[in-house]
Parts: C-alpha cells; structure tokens; sequence
C-alpha cells in the first residue's frame, strides 16, 4: 500500500456550492499542503475524509481501505487537528487527556508527557488559561500520542506568531523522518508550505486545479513582467491571470521555458509563490 490517502472523483453537492470530482493522491513518509481560497472546499473534504459527512459520489481510501467501511480502524491510526480547540475550557489538560486516551488502543501515556514537557505544557492548567499556540501544542500533543500514521491538521499555524509557527513546522518535519507517517496540511498561510511541503493540492470553486510536487510547481510556474503590446496575438496564451497597467503587464504562466523561448529578453521571469498561483489562477 503505497498511499495513505487517496481520494478519487469526489463529489459532494449543497444548495449554493459543489465538490466536483476531486481526485489526488498522498503517498506514505510525504507532507501535502492543501490551499485554496475561502470557499474553495478545503474544509468540506476534510470532513469527507473524516467521514463527518456523507459523499455524494466517489471513492475515499486512507490506509488502502474505505473510510466508511472501515471507519473505527482508520480513525484509531489518524491525527486530527482543527485550527480551535473543541474542549471544555474548564477542564484541566490532564482531565481532557483521561477523556481522549480511552478512545485509542495504542494510546502512550509515556509518549504523551514527552510531548507535553517539549512543549512546556502542565497538564494542570486549565484550557482556558492557555495561548491560542500552547491550545495548538496541546491539540498536537493528543494527536501525536496514539501513533497515527496519517495527521490531518486543518489551519493548525492560523493566528500563530512566527515562534510558535516555526517550532510546529520543525516538529512536523521531524515526524515524518519515520518513512510510514504522512501528514495532510489545510493552511491560508502558503509560505509555511513552501518550508516543509513536498506535494501541493490547489483547489478552486469545488474543484482541483493541480495536485504536483512542490518542485514541479516551482520550477514550472513563474511571474512574468513585461509591455503590454506583447499580450497581442497568440501571446496572452502563454499566461494564466494578467494584471495590465501604464506600466506593462504581470502574470503568471505555467510554462516558463516556452515563455522564455517565445519571448526572450523582452520580459522578466521571477519565481513565483504559492500566494502569487493562487491569486492567478483565481483570476484565469
């Protein structure tokens, strides 16, 4: 079983918006970073995946068997963690532990109170007297300690300052050192992405618009600046979205050597980032 998750022609219909055939892949010991703008359904996938709501249409398989199916099994092996921490405020961190732990047979209390000194947690603190970034740590530290193979984290680093964003992108990198873990990463924030993802997952109005290696991305996708007589002709095929102004014009293309061949020194090719794709394949 090569892949951890494989999610193929998904498709999930409401009254003002529609999952359309969202297909991709994710392979054991690899993190995929999965962006889109709001409203793009990040977040309804996600809850497909957990089976937290029911598909219209489509296959969904993590660890090579149905998450429907086999749900209880694949929940015992996944981490999940939300962008809020949905516990009761009041309880002390020990108290939410003995509630989880029973849930989980591999569950490791030793792992556990690893976690929680690393991250300089007491677990006699309750809830509501920790930061947005130590609930965050808290959240890792239930979902890390019933080795799960499979962490699904939906906007885990929002609202977080650069400190704290770093410590849990280096903590993520260390995981997947064990070549049979893969995480699954929603974020807004795309350049904690361009650290640590090895495969990017664009999704737009309900539907995937690239699933590939961040190498491939980056190496075949480029802004491009240039005049605008030179969008004449077959010319503005070679780019995706284009912002014109008395200036010239700037763009992106995903095919940087043919833009390069086609027009030569008469344009500026920059590397882009992951924000600079999605805003122009927003406008395409």
């Amino acid at each position: 079983m090569e892949n951890i998750l494989e999610v193929k022609n998904l498709d999930k219909a409401f009254n003002d918006f529609k999952l359309d055939n969202v297909s991709f892949q994710l392979k054991k010991g690899y993190i995929m970073g999965f962006i889109g703008p709001n409203g793009a359904g990040k977040s309804t996938t996600i809850k497909l995946i957990m089976n937290l709501i029911k598909r219209d249409n489509g296959m969904i398989k993590v660890f090579g068997k149905d998450n429907i199916e086999d749900e209880k099994a694949i929940k015992e092996k996944i981490g999940f963690v939300y962008d809020e921490v949905n516990f009761y405020e009041y309880l002390k961190l020990k108290e939410i532990k003995s509630i989880v732990a029973p849930f989980y047979k591999s569950w490791d209390d030793k792992l556990f109170k690893e976690y929680m000194r690393n991250f300089s947690l007491n677990e006699n603190k309750k809830l509501k007297e920790l930061s947005k970034g130590m609930k965050m740590k808290f959240s890792l530290a239930l979902a890390l300690s019933h080795d799960a193979d499979l962490i699904i984290m939906d906007e885990p680093t929002s609202g977080l300052d650069p400190v704290f964003r770093r410590e849990i992108l280096d903590l993520l990198q260390g995981i997947i050192q064990d070549e049979n873990k893969s995480i699954f990463f929603s974020t807004h924030i795309t350049s904690d992405l361009e650290r640590i993802a090895d495969y990017i997952t664009f999704l737009n109005k309900g539907k995937v618009v690239f699933s590939e290696s961040k190498d491939y991305i980056m190496e075949n996708y480029a802004v491009v600046k240039g005049d605008n007589n030179l969008l004449e002709g077959d010319n503005k095929n070679l780019f995706i979205g284009v912002d014109r102004n008395s200036f010239g014009f700037e763009a992106l293309t995903d095919n940087k050597n043919l833009v390069r061949e086609t027009l030569g020194k008469k344009v500026i090719i920059e590397k882009p980032t992951l924000d600079d794709i999605m805003v122009y394949m927003n406008k395409r």
